[in-house]
């Protein structure tokens, strides 16, 4: 990605993980700290870590919010090849006790299985004109859609989704698992395309009826 050497093949994300698990740092990092230890990754590993904890059916309180926020200002961003930014605010945000080690290491089981299918494929596909504006873009809509207080279970699921399989994508230059990033990115809008219309539904039938 932007400040990824495409030049020679990075470390894999599940490695990564792990060693950012088995640090000292892990249990008290912020997300300012966690950049910097994610150093040129920022966009590939920092994203999927970010999405994985939001990958199950239950919305995390106290966290959606941040978490919904820096993933859709990295979005941004990438959309437009620019560096790396958030808010101070938003870089001071704590990931205290054992949840990030715990998000770090269950990622990283995860990753080890998914990423025996990832490699190097339709590796063209990610010299396309506005290809990665377009992938930026639909990954800073999934973190707004994230921030949207629902209290649906598997609101998150699509969205986190999507950026998990974009993240990777473009970490692993696998352009079959982009279009599946694609793909994932679409069914989330008809999910909650749907769930708009069938909320308007609902306020239609129980809204009082004008003689």
């Amino acid at each position: 990605m932007t400040k990824d050497n495409a030049d020679e093949k990075p470390q894999r994300l599940s490695e990564q993980l792990r060693r950012l698990a088995d640090s000292e740092e892990a249990a008290e990092l912020t997300l300012g700290g966690l950049m910097e230890q994610l150093e040129g990754r920022v966009y590939t590993l920092f994203l999927v870590i970010l999405a994985l904890p939001m990958c199950q059916p239950v919305p995390l309180p106290g966290l959606s919010t941040p978490l919904g926020v820096a993933i859709a200002l990295l979005g941004l961003r990438f959309a437009f090849r620019q560096n790396p930014w958030m808010p101070r605010r938003l870089l001071a945000t704590k990931l205290t006790g054992n949840f990030l080690p715990a998000v770090l290491r269950g990622g990283a089981r995860a990753l080890s299985i998914f990423e025996r299918l990832l490699h190097p494929r339709l590796v063209r596909l990610f010299e396309l004109p506005y290809l990665q504006f377009l992938t930026g873009f639909a990954i800073c809509v999934c973190g707004l859609l994230l921030l949207l207080p629902l209290p649906i279970p598997g609101t998150n699921m699509l969205p986190a989704l999507t950026v998990v399989l974009a993240a990777s994508a473009y970490s692993e230059r696998d352009g079959y698992c982009l279009i599946a990033s694609g793909l994932t990115f679409l069914l989330t809008l008809v999910f909650f395309g749907a769930l708009v219309w069938g909320g308007a539904e609902i306020v239609g039938y129980f809204a009082p009826k004008s003689v």
